[in-house]
Formats: C-alpha cells, structure tokens, sequence
C-alpha cells in the first residue's frame, strides 16, 4: 500500500480554505501545499505582520493567499474575523492554530488560556463560519488535535482552573486537545443529524518540529522536551501531511481521525488511527459542547435551519 505524501493533494482550484494559524510551523506546510494546488488560502493569524511575512516565502502557484486578522483568545476578534471574511463558502475549514504549555492566565473573555484558546476560540469560528461551510458542495472542518489528549480527562466543576486552582501546564494542554476531539466528533454527528453534506474530521501532527512550545525553552521540561524531538520529531512538512490528508483526500468519511502512523503515532505517514474511547463519550461531548455554547454564546444555529 502506498503512503499518502504532500504530492497526492487533489487539485483545490477554485477552492476557498481558512487556515487558522497559517503563519508557522504545520500551518504554514498545509498552507504551503495547498496554495500550490490551486486553492484560495485565507491565512488567519494574530499578528498580521507575520502572516504577511509568511506568505512571502510561499513559492508562487495556481492558488493565492490572503492574510486576515484573527486572536483566538479574545471572542470579539473571532466575531471581526467571520464578519470581513468575503467568501460565499469555505470548503475546507483548517483548526490548526494552538498553543502549548503555558503559565496559568486567562483569555480577553476569562477563560483558561489553553482551553480557551485552542477549543473555545475555534468552537466559536466554526459556529460563525458553519453557514459558509454548509454552502460549498462538500465542506469539511478539520480540527488539529494532538496524542496529548490520551491521559486527559475533563473536569466540568473546574473546566477553566479558575484563579489557577488545580492548574497543571501539561494536562491543561491535554484537557484542550481532548476537547478538540470530542468538538470534531459531536459536530460529526450533529451535521448527519442536520442531513448536512458538509463533514468533520480530526487530525494530529505526531511530534513535530515547530515553536509551538517555543516559550518554554528555559523551564526544565522544555528542554527535556526540546532533547525528545531531537530523538523523535520529525519537520513540520511532515507534520502537516495528516491535516491535509483529513482535509482533502476525496476517501475521507465524517468522523474520522487521521495521524502519524508509526512510534506510538510520534512520525511516521498520515493513516487513519483511533483516538482514546474518552474521546468518542457521547455524554461528555453533549455535555462540553452545552457548556461551550453557555461560555462562548455561540450556538451553531446553522444547524438549526
């Protein structure tokens, strides 16, 4: 059997794409790819200035690319972003853009950053942007996720750590991946119920090379951290071919979830794999996407017409 590469992208012209956090690292390589096949890559990123800089560096192709302004740690900037996004539908919507590993703090809306960031901010945009997704012929939503999520476990009487109370860097990043996946299959799920053709899918970039944890190099598990991808991770390029495979094998089915293949799901070729059972509960996912909806006030109406 053949390994899926960068290379058997189909071809996306005349396809619109929204990749958030398009300026670095996995981001930058699905953008990379899919520029050259043709497609439309709106780059949504906090600083402006360095999408801009990224996408500089991208070779010219058959797509184009446009940077627009986009803070996942603050709800009025996700709003600003879905209301100046010209397009009439959004074929494939990339959840890529996360953070990793930080200080207890909270967003502009007081959620824990990393919550709130890398599932709050994205359960928002997808909800705003959903209609445009539901227009193109078979839109997709692809939410990055991560193996950290396999030891996580939500606690709904302390979701956000208030004022830091039981706050662990490690499991808060591995409580929000957690949720990205449980998001991705309830959402799955709910557009089947809605008759919908559009579908949801998840994807993780095994260990790869990028500055996700960049602010950590001085703390002792940054540099453990930093020693273990010397060892086993493999560049961003490779990273990102999980993400497009998810994002645009035409063989993808709603609800799947694809990731690097070898080394416990470390490196290695994009194949489907399996998340933890955790991760398919469909009480908690009921139950966090209800308590989703109460923080964020967003509610997917789309769904609902």
């Amino acid at each position: 059997m053949s390994r899926w590469q960068a290379t058997d992208t189909p071809d996306l012209t005349g396809k619109t794409v929204v990749v958030t956090g398009a300026n670095s690292g996995i981001g930058l390589e699905a953008t990379r790819v899919m520029v050259a096949r043709g497609a439309r890559v709106v780059m949504a990123c906090r600083s402006v200035e360095r999408g801009q800089q990224a996408a500089a560096t991208l070779a010219a192709g058959a797509g184009r690319t446009e940077v627009h302004a986009l803070d996942l740690a603050s709800l009025g900037s996700v709003r600003a972003f879905a209301q100046a996004l010209k397009a009439p539908a959004i074929d494939i919507l990339l959840n890529n853009a996360g953070v990793m590993l930080l200080p207890y703090g909270t967003t502009a809306d007081g959620f824990e950053k990393q919550m709130g960031i890398n599932h709050l901010g994205h359960f928002a945009l997808t909800s705003l942007l959903l209609p445009k997704v539901l227009a193109a012929p078979r839109g997709r939503v692809v939410q990055v996720a991560s193996i950290a999520h396999r030891r996580a476990r939500l606690d709904f009487n302390n979701l956000m750590c208030t004022d830091g109370h039981g706050y662990s860097a490690m499991q808060a990043y591995a409580r929000s991946k957690l949720a990205n996946l449980l998001f991705a299959f309830e959402l799955q799920r709910r557009l089947e119920a809605a008759g919908a053709s559009a579908i949801a899918v998840a994807a993780h970039p095994g260990v790869s090379a990028t500055n996700l944890a960049g602010h950590f190099s001085k703390h002792w598990f940054g540099r453990i951290a930093r020693g273990i991808g010397v060892l086993f991770a493999q560049p961003a390029a490779d990273g990102a071919l999980p993400l497009l495979r998810a994002a645009t094998a035409p063989d993808v089915l709603g609800g799947e979830y694809y990731g690097a293949s070898q080394w416990r799901e470390f490196r290695g070729p994009p194949e489907r794999v399996n998340a933890r059972p955790h991760a398919y509960d469909l009480d908690t996912a009921k139950r966090l996407w209800d308590a989703s909806a109460s923080y964020t006030g967003e509610h997917f109406l789309a769904l609902n017409t």
